[in-house]
Parts: C-alpha cells; structure tokens; sequence
C-alpha cells in the first residue's frame, strides 16, 4: 500500500492558510495497433476495439499538487492546453475526495513527456493515465486499473489500455474502457522497425472520414481476432505479421496513406513478417521474426529501403514479453522528483521519435 501522502507547504501564498499535497504518477506509450477494428462482445453486441503494440521507451509523467480547501474549479494544467488530462483530473479529484469524506478542491497539474502527438501512440491516454494516477496518490490512494479505465473514457471519450501496464495483449474496447478478451500471457517477439507515414504530420481524427461497417466487415475482424489469438498461443510471429499486415490493410480504407503500398512492398522484399500502423495516427512499422536467420542484415536493409522511399524511420526495438511500468513510477512517494516538472517551454514535439 502506499503510505499516506504527506502535506507540504505551499510556497505560494493563500488567503485560506491551506497547505497542498502533492502525488505523482507516470503511464507509457504504444507503437500503434496490431489489430483495430468492430468485434463481438460476450453478449453478441458489436463493439470497435483494439490490441496495441507495446513498447518500452517514451510515456508521461504527472505531478499534481492538490490545495485543500480551494474551489474545485480552480484546478490548472503545465503545459496549458492539456485539456483532457486537466478533464480526467478534475474527474479523479471528484471520485478521490468522494472516497475519502473530503469536498473536492482544486491543484496544478504538471505534465511531463516526450511522446510526439498525432502518430497514434496514445499521447492524450498517457497524459490522462499519469494525471489520474498523480491525483490519486495525492490522496494516498491507488485506483485499480478498471477504474482508471472509466475514468480515462469519461475524460477523452476513448482512451488504449496503457492502464493495465503491458500485462499481456488483449483486445480493448477503447470506447467502453474494458476488455474484451485477454489473448494469452505475451505476444510472439518481434523485431520493429519503426517509421512515420505522411512525413509524421499529425493525423487529424475528426476530419477522417466516417466508417460504418457491415456484418461482412465484423466477420472479417473476427475471422483476424481468432488467428491472432492462435498466434499468440503458439507464438507465431509469422502469423501475427498476416493480422497485423490485413488490420492495417482495412485501415487504409479510412486512412489512405499513400505510402502504404511501399511499405508493404519493402517488408516483403526483406523477408519481414508484416507491417502494423496506428489506425488513428501517422506511426508504422515493419515486423521481423527475431529467429529469422540474418535478422540484422534484414533490418538494414529495411532502413535503406525505407530512405529511399522518402519514409522516415524512427525507431528500431524489440517487442519484450510484457512492458511494465514498475509500481513505484506509475504512483506513490518514490516517482516523487523522477520527472522534471513540465514547464510553458515543454509542449508536445509534432513528430519525431527518440532512436534506440
């Protein structure tokens, strides 16, 4: 359990004499999706949801110093314009201060992060994951992941399952902020190698067009939801490349990325797997067997072929068999002094990814 967080004096001054708290928390990324899509819930309902592609690397970092005794409207956000992280909050703010007898009030929360926006790699969830996990820990508590979950939907409307910490694939109902299926303890290893379509301009989501699919399209997705899971049950790497290479395939239809052609062109003439992208961003990758024999020389190949096309690669990482955010960084006393404190100069890179 984390102990009961401390109260610190506030270095501003307050009319009230109120001393704040202050909670910290982090949450990471993804690398887009393996599979998107409209599938079939337990009850028959149909239901869009998705598998992320986990990896280690960039995330979020939050600090919230709550100020009891103030209005809850009084509650700001570092960088400004971090609005759905400000949203989800003023939501934990709400259900915390509920659980604990208290009237809510408002804070500052400080965001901190590296995650480019507009690629598909849940900036926006991971900024609202780390903020609720800040706010909760300021008040000495930890939410469980379900929670977390419906508070992330409530704030941004749809949120991926970075709540839940890389614990294994499943398939998420980001509208619903629940999960659908668990695939299997991890995902066959694959080696990424990681590039931006459209030169890494952000994707505006609302502006793409609408998509409704038919019975055909969801028995498309579960026909896909069925061989990934033998996919990762047996752990196939070659087959998880077809369901990953076949979701982005139908993603095009909304997506239309010119370059997409090209890319699939490349990660067949290198003996790759597949590819996978972001269904609502400009991130991709090309997918390798890591068992596959000259595995390197097939990554560098890659890479000049991916310079010749004019697509920018970005990063080159394996896909470990989980991807956890350790218990002491995503909340509680010792992320306290982790992440530096995002300033007005810390606001979201527009495209570039660190390189491994």
């Amino acid at each position: 359990m984390i102990p009961a967080a401390r109260p610190r004096p506030d270095p501003r001054p307050r009319a009230t004499g109120a001393v704040t708290v202050i909670g910290a928390g982090s949450a990471l990324c993804h690398h887009g999706e393996i599979l998107q899509g409209v599938f079939l819930d337990d009850d028959g309902r149909r239901c869009p949801g998705l598998v992320t592609l986990p990896m280690a690397g960039p995330g979020s970092g939050a600090e919230f110093v709550r100020a009891p005794g103030t209005p809850p409207e009084a509650l700001t956000v570092v960088p400004a314009g971090r609005s759905k992280a400000a949203r989800a909050a003023a939501l934990t703010v709400a259900a915390c201060a509920e659980r604990a007898g208290q009237p809510p009030c408002g804070g500052e929360l400080r965001l901190s992060g590296e995650i480019p926006v507009g690629l598909g790699m849940g900036s926006s969830t991971s900024d609202v994951i780390a903020a609720i996990r800040a706010v909760a820990d300021s008040y000495g508590a930890r939410l469980t992941p379900g929670t977390v979950a419906r508070l992330a939907v409530r704030a941004e409307t749809a949120c991926d399952p970075l709540m839940l910490d890389g614990g294994g694939p499943v398939l998420f109902a980001q509208r619903e902020g629940r999960v659908l299926e668990t695939l299997g303890p991890s995902l066959p290893p694959l080696v990424v190698v990681g590039c931006v379509l459209g030169g890494g301009a952000p994707v505006d989501t609302l502006a793409l067009p609408a998509y409704e699919p038919d019975a055909d399209d969801v028995r498309a997705y579960e026909r896909l939801r069925a061989r990934l899971r033998l996919a990762v049950a047996t752990g196939d790497a070659a087959l998880l490349g077809e369901v990953a290479t076949a979701s982005a395939r139908r993603g095009q239809q909304v997506l239309g990325h010119p370059e997409f052609d090209a890319l699939t062109g490349i990660a067949r003439r290198i003996g790759a797997v597949g590819v996978q992208i972001a269904h609502s961003g400009a991130v991709a990758g090309v997918l390798l067997d890591p068992a596959a024999p000259g595995v390197r020389r097939r990554v560098h190949g890659c890479l000049r072929a991916l310079a010749a096309h004019g697509i920018p690669a970005t990063r080159t990482f394996t896909t470990p068999t989980t991807v956890t955010t350790p218990k002491e960084l995503r909340n509680g006393p010792a992320h306290r002094g982790v992440d530096r404190p995002a300033g007005p100069d810390t606001s979201r890179r527009p495209a570039r990814l660190p390189a491994l």
